[in-house]
């Protein structure tokens, strides 16, 4: 029997991949009040306030983790610089999303942590193929998605951006273990 980490911690090497906790909120406030990184996520609203923050903390402490796994991307000397989830959707195999604070893009850290959710999703979580899809008009989490093995399927398919508050053609991509 495969036993479930309720809160596991993900080391690469430059980052700690984490469970959020209460005292994150202010700084995952401050970095995703951002319409450019809101735009590219389907979930996050804009704007985004701390109360949002709290509440995305409470419900990731709510995760049955046999199903998601959400970690808050900490930089040893910056800190929390970005999000990152690994959850079932509406595909067979599970999804992976993430999201990184402006000032800290361009430096690898998407790729860095996708790369370190990938070993745990295959190793602890037991995942042998994830899905993600990128917005057709964000190509650069494209190449972080390709950098850490993803290939693209061929299907482009429509998803409702919040941020937005439209759809848009979402490029469909997939890793297998």
């Amino acid at each position: 029997m495969c036993v479930i980490e309720t809160s596991p911690v993900v080391e690469t090497r430059r980052l700690v991949l984490r469970a959020p906790a209460p005292q994150d909120a202010p700084r995952i406030a401050a970095l995703a009040n951002d319409i450019d990184i809101a735009r590219m996520t389907k979930r996050m609203p804009h704007p985004f306030h701390v109360k949002h923050a709290e509440d995305f903390v409470v419900q990731v402490a709510a995760q049955d983790p046999a199903r998601a796994s959400t970690f808050v991307i900490e930089h040893e000397d910056q800190g929390p610089v970005g999000v990152i989830g690994l959850f079932e959707g509406e595909d067979r195999v599970p999804e992976t999303g993430y999201w990184i604070g402006r000032e800290f893009w361009g430096r690898g850290f998407a790729t860095e942590a996708l790369e370190g959710a990938l070993v745990w999703a295959s190793r602890k979580w037991r995942r042998r193929a994830l899905v993600a899809g990128h917005f057709a008009d964000n190509p650069a989490s494209g190449r972080v998605l390709e950098k850490a093995g993803f290939l693209y399927t061929g299907e482009t398919r429509r998803a409702f951006s919040l941020a937005r508050r439209a759809d848009a053609d979402t490029r469909m991509m997939v890793w297998m273990a």
